[in-house]
């Protein structure tokens, strides 16, 4: 399966996230900017099975770097191309229409964030195909305050219960023919390296691209 993983409009540990991308054998993973991704979608179309959105720009999609092109990348979004959006790419594209249907939440405004926090991780559907066999465990990462997800279509498969944090952190729904996973957790290497987050991440793409 060929990955296109987009970056950029906020820092991270490049070395670790590299590593995280290396470690999945199964996905040919190529980490990129918002731009590069927008360019190589206007020039050839999707050349991806799947998409993972760790990117945190926080205009919309035109004003981005990219500009019209970025615009019409996202737009085209949607084509049956599994998409995931990871961690800080759930604030990505403020008032956006387009990743409020792919997030699933039209209010997207942050009330706070809090780094280190240690998560109780609480398996909501044991059954789907990304959470099979895994139970509940504890995870150290980033939390957000906000709200939690709308939509009858969505489908939760994780939740935390910690005061600093939004209660639903995994959550699948069907963004016109294409797959998508909201995946919350995943801010630097001290969750990279958890081997229960990197099955999750791992299964989560390959459902996204109806290999799971």
């Amino acid at each position: 399966m060929k990955v296109g993983v987009i970056t950029g409009g906020h820092a991270f540990d490049v070395i670790g996230f590299h590593q995280l991308f290396r470690s999945f054998g199964g996905l040919d993973c190529y980490i990129q900017s918002l731009e590069e991704w927008a360019v190589d979608a206007h020039r050839y179309g999707s050349r991806y099975d799947v998409l993972v959105f760790y990117n945190m720009h926080t205009e919309l999609p035109e004003n981005c770097p990219g500009g019209k092109r970025t615009r019409r990348a996202i737009d085209d979004l949607g084509d049956g191309t599994g998409i995931v959006v990871f961690h800080h790419g759930i604030l990505a594209f403020k008032g956006d229409g387009v990743w409020d249907d792919i997030v699933g939440m039209t209010d997207r405004t942050i009330d706070g964030y809090s780094h280190d926090e240690s998560l109780r991780v609480h398996v909501e559907d044991p059954a789907h195909p990304i959470t099979d066999g895994i139970a509940d465990w504890t995870l150290t990462d980033e939390t957000y305050a906000f709200r939690n997800v709308e939509g009858e279509d969505s489908q939760v498969l994780l939740t935390v219960d910690h005061p600093n944090s939004m209660s639903t952190m995994g959550w699948t729904r069907t963004y016109r023919d294409s797959r998508v996973l909201n995946f919350v957790f995943g801010h630097d290497d001290q969750t990279w390296s958890d081997d229960t987050f990197k099955v999750l991440l791992g299964r989560g793409v390959e459902w996204c691209g109806r290999e799971l």
